[in-house]
């Protein structure tokens, strides 16, 4: 193997490069490179090989740490600082910005229109130059904003909707008795007791049915706010409770009632805990704001229009149709406004200057194919790859000159046609006089680039040396790059050339209505391999992650998603709250479905206790090994005690956690090993136990690939470990944190999770973009967990962009022809060789070019 001269670490940076010395982030092994400025450089390698560690744990955080270092210690506060890098030197660094896909806090305030800055212009464009009612003073910008006081409607504070409670929605079922708990909206365990409780003090009778109790006393219990303070007597029956009132004896405490509205509204507005927030909505009526009709904002913002259209109702088109209204304003055409300019030229010139600047903005949104995109569309709603883009487009749009710009694969969740103009933007943004750093694992991006650095040769210990760094062309020299097999190798896919599987049957859905799908009739063919198609915003998504999840999950009387608790920390309420009503049916094929599985790539946990040997039920079997030691046995430990969460274990100076937070107040908080258990998480009786020469903690700072041997001889283990292998996750340690895992490793860990039980042959498999994230060596080992999945009699439907998971697939149904209102029709389906050669289907062309073997995604001319 060839690799490119490293100058020595003690020598001057070449000029134009940007040099890096004694890299040991994460898995870098002491690296040394040199990388050019005002150049496009791809970082490639397969997952976990250290791309993102170089290009973003090390060259990013120390762009960062630089510039904090230059602005005052309170502002650095407001900044979310990343770790100081462990790197010895970075010469010829210039400032960084990164585009990375993490979407933020989500919020249903936040929209397309805020994070690419368009809404404030729209905003401008409103208050100084819209059309006014006669008489109406002019209103400042803030106000055509629900986010303000200015600009809410009064009723429903800028959510668009008002919510109610109701008794039928607070007891759903009025047969039960109070002691029953026919009161649903009041707290679980004690706290509703203690209200129950109360109620007997009080005189109520709670065990008669609900609906037999007076309308004037179900009434005062749901709906009143007074809050009387009365003696409770827990334990006693009502007419114990009234003796003790009578002789007054001491009550064992003094209860304060709440009402079940007043309880429930309390606990949405005040609770900080996102499942309680969830809970508490359970029993809220969400309906559109009779005064805004769901516009959000006042009457008096929603009288001013432009170009016919209020505010809302212009946030509401697809950024591709704003643009078509907003061009003859920009060039000063618009018909009808003649005689208004006239008497206004200050507005006409005002009109002109914004909507000038406005379509400027929406032409870059438009060329990376985004204008099927709304301006209100919340960001919650967007996929990562899109938020990206649309980060990437404002910077576009601001004309910074020698910056670095690190990307993490801006090519997720793209078509092969909107690579394309992915590209186009990357050199203008190069072409400004900028660097490029991009992690990527799209061959036609990596094919596009200046220089390469090819990090590997494998994941986790198996990675983290520069394999090559130099010209594109010069990796087909190196022998250990997993990279250049795909790269240069002109194969046709060997998945693409095995005949298709028959379906066994066909679930049929009609009516189906969900954002651009207006009434599609589909079918997905049951027992096979099924990918869906499509350019991005064709409704790909729509279809599959939404409307087949929820139609077969409502069907089989289940949540949609098997993490449906865990996810609901992630979610705005309010948001899921307004989702839209689901609208289509199941026609046929429901019969031979007995389980819905939807793979996605959420985290598995939210903290650092979450960890894969937990989620995937591993470490309960080596739990129980430990346990069943002699010297466990001898001093009664059970597998409890080898547990970090459980207080008898682990260690009580970190609780559980292994490290320590150290506040700096105006740096950022450094998280220290504890100084007791020194990182290990447990206490030292419980180290003490061994398995085989290794104490619990060893066990748990072993990779799947060692702990496969060390467990050799334990088939309960193994089993899971080597389908932990066989996705490829085999270089992750068990005890690595939920929250160092990326999400196409949290993905294959539910996939793993999966694969080890027992199959059934009657299940329904959705993943949404499963690739993202993977190097194509891990795209062929996914392929080949998912044909095991069908072998055994499943089904599995992907939403998929890459054409070697495409001509792989037994079955395509390919959404288009466009994107958004140009979109959501079935526009070619078949075994992938007859979707190959459609002439209306966008996905056709890079399709056959692929499976002619010309492993490329740039379509024939």
């Amino acid at each position: 193997m060839t690799k490119p001269p490293v100058p020595p670490r003690n020598s001057t940076p070449a000029q134009g490069f940007v040099q890096v010395r004694g890299a040991r982030e994460h898995n870098l092994k002491d690296v040394d490179v040199d990388i050019p400025r005002d150049a496009l450089v791809v970082f490639t390698g397969v997952s976990g090989s250290g791309k993102s560690s170089l290009a973003f744990g090390t060259l990013y955080a120390e762009a960062q740490r630089r510039y904090l270092e230059s602005v005052s210690p309170y502002a650095r506060r407001l900044f979310h600082q990343m770790s100081v890098p462990a790197v010895d030197s970075i010469d010829g660094l210039p400032p960084a910005v990164a585009l990375q896909q993490q979407r933020g806090t989500p919020t249903t305030r936040s929209s397309v229109g805020s994070v690419t800055t368009l809404s404030n212009l729209l905003r401008m464009l409103y208050s100084r130059a819209g059309d006014y009612p006669a008489g109406q003073g002019i209103i400042y910008a803030e106000a055509f904003s629900p986010n303000t006081p200015e600009g809410a409607c009064p009723q429903c504070h800028g959510l668009g909707r008002i919510y109610e409670v109701t008794e039928q929605s607070m007891v759903p079922d009025p047969t039960l008795t109070i002691r029953e708990r026919a009161i649903a909206a009041w707290p679980q365990a004690w706290g509703g007791q203690n209200q129950r409780d109360i109620l007997v003090t009080l005189g109520y009778d709670v065990d008669v049915p609900w609906k037999d109790l007076p309308q004037q006393q179900r009434d005062w219990i749901l709906f009143t706010d007074e809050q009387p303070v009365v003696p409770v007597y827990p334990g006693y029956t009502p007419a114990e409770t009234r003796r003790a009132l009578q002789r007054k004896e001491p009550p064992n405490y003094m209860g304060t009632f709440t009402g079940v509205r007043r309880h429930v509204l309390h606990t949405f507005a005040t609770t900080q805990s996102p499942l309680m927030k969830k809970r508490a909505l359970q029993y809220m009526l969400s309906t559109a704001c009779p005064t805004c009709h769901g516009k959000r904002l006042r009457p008096e913002s929603l009288s001013v229009t432009f170009a016919g259209l209020d505010i809302a109702d212009m946030a509401r088109l697809p950024l591709k149709r704003v643009a078509e209204l907003l061009r003859p304003y920009a060039e000063g055409t618009a018909k009808g406004r003649k005689k208004h300019d006239a008497e206004h030229p200050e507005q006409a010139e005002v009109a002109r200057r914004i909507a000038g600047d406005l379509t400027a903005r929406l032409r870059v949104l438009l060329d990376l194919g985004l204008g099927y995109l709304q301006l209100e569309r919340s960001t919650p709603t967007l996929s990562p790859g899109e938020l990206q883009r649309l980060r990437l487009a404002t910077q576009l749009y601001s004309n910074l000159f020698g910056v670095v710009y690190v990307l993490d694969e801006p090519s997720a969740g793209l078509h092969p046609s909107d690579t394309e103009a992915l590209l186009a933007a990357l050199h203008s943004l190069k072409a400004a006089g900028n660097t490029l750093f991009v992690v990527e694992h799209n061959l036609d991006v990596v094919r596009q680039a200046d220089w390469l650095v090819d990090v590997g040769p494998a994941a986790g210990e198996k990675g983290g040396e520069i394999l090559y760094s130099g010209p594109v062309a010069g990796l087909a020299e190196i022998d250990a790059s997993q990279t250049r097999r795909y790269l240069f190798r002109e194969e046709a896919a060997d998945a693409a050339e095995a005949a298709p599987r028959p379906p066994a049957g066909w679930l049929r859905l009609e009516g189906v209505r969900r954002n651009n799908l207006d009434g599609l009739s589909v079918q997905f063919p049951l027992g096979v391999l099924t990918t869906v198609t499509g350019v991005s915003g064709s409704g790909k998504s729509s279809l599959v992650s939404q409307v087949l999840v929820e139609l077969v999950a409502e069907a089989l009387g289940v949540k949609g998603d098997d993490e449906g608790a865990a996810d609901a920390a992630d979610e705005d309420p309010l948001q899921s709250a307004a989702a839209p009503a689901l609208e289509g049916r199941i026609v046929d094929g429901l019969q031979t479905i007995r389980r819905l599985v939807r793979v996605d790539q959420k985290p598995i946990g939210r903290t650092p206790r979450s960890n894969m040997a937990t989620y995937t039920g591993l470490f309960d079997h080596v739990r129980k090994l430990f346990a069943a030691t002699p010297e466990a046995r001898k001093r009664r430990y059970d597998a409890g005690r080898f547990s970090f969460n459980v207080a008898k274990g682990r260690c009580e100076n970190c609780q559980g956690e292994g490290f320590v937070m150290v506040e700096l107040l105006f740096l950022p908080s450094v998280y220290a090993p504890c100084p007791v258990c020194h990182g290990a998480r447990y206490n030292a009786k419980t180290l003490e136990i061994q398995y085989h020469g290794r104490n619990i903690a060893e066990v748990l700072g072993l990779t799947v690939d060692d702990a496969h041997a060390f467990f050799a001889a334990e088939p309960t283990v193994q089993r899971p470990l080597g389908v932990l292998r066989e996705v490829g996750l085999g270089y992750l340690r068990l005890g690595q944190p939920a929250t160092e895992l990326s999400g196409g490793e949290a993905q294959r860990i539910k996939l793993a999770t999966e694969l080890q039980k027992a199959q059934r042959g009657d299940t329904l498999y959705v993943l949404d973009e499963p690739t993202t994230g993977l190097h194509p060596a891990d795209v062929e080992r996914l392929l080949t967990q998912l044909n095991r999945l069908v072998d055994a009699g499943n089904t599995v439907v992907l939403v998929e962009h890459d054409m070697r998971v495409a001509a792989a697939s037994d079955w395509l149904i390919d959404m288009g022809p466009g994107a958004g209102d140009e979109g959501g029709q079935v526009v070619a389906e078949g075994p992938p060789a007859a979707v190959a050669k459609s002439k209306h289907s966008r996905t056709a062309p890079y399709l056959a070019r692929f499976r002619q073997g010309q492993n490329s995604s740039a379509p024939s001319a």
